[in-house]
């Protein structure tokens, strides 16, 4: 009859398995995760290759329910400096207060 101890001293943690399956299993899931990243990234340049350099300006939308505004584009170098009301400046902010 076993005892609490003899069952607790058993070694039931280290490797189980004749076979030793666990190193081809890891190389194979290693292989096949690296051939579809390949392939992802190959896909990808090919799409990117197609298309144009440069999209046609956008015409703003013909929405009545939108407020009137300039469009700002944000690549123009500008900045976007198109708000009703400025920011209060360092002498403005006390006069609120």
């Amino acid at each position: 009859m076993l005892t609490a101890s003899q069952v607790l001293a058993e070694n039931n943690f280290g490797d189980t398995r004749t076979g030793g399956l666990a190193g081809p299993m890891g190389l194979f899931l290693i292989l096949v995760l690296a051939t579809a990243t390949i392939l992802l990234i190959r896909n990808m340049n090919a799409r990117l290759r197609r298309l144009p350099d440069r999209f046609p300006q956008q015409t703003q939308p013909t929405d009545p329910t939108r407020a009137e505004g300039a469009v700002v584009d944000p690549t123009d170098g500008t900045g976007a400096r198109d708000s009703s009301t400025p920011a209060p400046n360092g002498h403005q902010q006390h006069r609120n207060g």
